[in-house]
């Protein structure tokens, strides 16, 4: 797991062959003015869903981790908290294949950070997560799925 301000993501570009993919569309486009959903930059490897997601407690928030892509989180209109534990110290749970997502309901995480708008969150295939912590009813945010390679 990563955690930085929006300005430094790009010392990050060497650690993916397609981060630097995400360095140009940040550069192209205003994340607060794209349509909700998804926008395909290089095919399934890499693509940003712009959500509105809704607010959720820390005990309503979902642990969840993803086996082939990378999550880069961006809150836009509000603050939003991740739950995080490490995969390997979470309980087995069903992987859901045609969604990349394993769900792990019923759990708290082992620690918590908060991102504010201009910050992100890298979320790796190693990285237990629950997203959409906010203090909001709603928030709009965007995920760029990366292909782990």
């Amino acid at each position: 797991m990563i955690i930085d301000k929006l300005e430094n993501l790009k010392n990050y570009a060497s650690l993916n062959p397609l981060f630097p993919k995400v360095l140009e569309f940040l550069a192209q486009n205003d994340l607060n003015s794209l349509e909700a959903g998804k926008h395909e930059i290089v095919g399934k490897d890499l693509f940003v869903n712009i959500q509105m997601a809704k607010g959720k407690t820390p005990d309503a928030a979902v642990i969840e981790t993803h086996d082939k892509m990378i999550d880069i989180q961006i809150p836009i209109t509000a603050s939003e908290t991740f739950g995080y534990t490490q995969r390997d110290l979470l309980p087995k749970a069903e992987y859901n294949a045609e969604k990349d997502i394993t769900k792990i309901p019923d759990l708290a995480a082992d620690s918590y950070v908060t991102c504010t708008p201009g910050m992100f969150a890298i979320f790796f295939p190693q990285d237990g997560h629950a997203p959409c912590i906010a203090g909001v009813p709603e928030l709009k945010k965007a995920i760029f799925k990366v292909k782990a390679e």
